[in-house]
């Protein structure tokens, strides 16, 4: 193992990513466009060395199509809907995820942008001059007047 992939294990972050309104524009239940600079985001933070861990409110056949959606665009998660694959979910079971980020378009202030939370998570990275900026927000997630 060359020494830049143990730093990044040293750093690694589990991230918690929504689908509907995060991943894609919320069509539920259909699946709607990808967010720009979702995937590509996603596919850098797992070469980073970060666990991604795809949490949402789909379940059965919505979720199957989800996660066949994110396999398509180049993306499996480390886990879907619980804390590592080897864990089972039972009726019983709480769907509370242990992560460090958590990317959700029901956040406070809304949808950030994948450049956002990219810079987030990764503080000392240059900014990608591809980035889109995105519509500011009022204070409960509301495009400002």
């Amino acid at each position: 193992m060359n020494p830049s992939t143990l730093s990044n294990f040293k750093n690694r972050k589990i991230i918690a990513i929504d689908f509907d309104g995060t991943l894609v524009k919320d069509a539920y239940p259909s699946i709607g466009k990808p967010m720009p600079f979702a995937f590509d985001t996603l596919k850098k933070l797992q070469a980073e060395g970060h666990l991604l861990i795809l949490w949402t409110y789909r379940s059965g056949k919505a979720l199957d199509e989800a996660v066949e959606f994110c396999k398509n665009n180049g993306i499996e998660f480390y886990a879907v809907n619980k804390n590592n694959p080897e864990e089972e979910f039972t009726d019983n079971t709480p769907r509370k995820i242990k992560a460090d980020v958590f990317i959700d378009d029901r956040n406070i202030g809304g949808f950030l942008g994948w450049g956002k939370y990219y810079q987030l998570i990764n503080p000392n990275a240059a900014p990608s001059l591809t980035q889109v900026p995105q519509k500011k927000k009022g204070f409960f997630g509301f495009g400002k007047r």
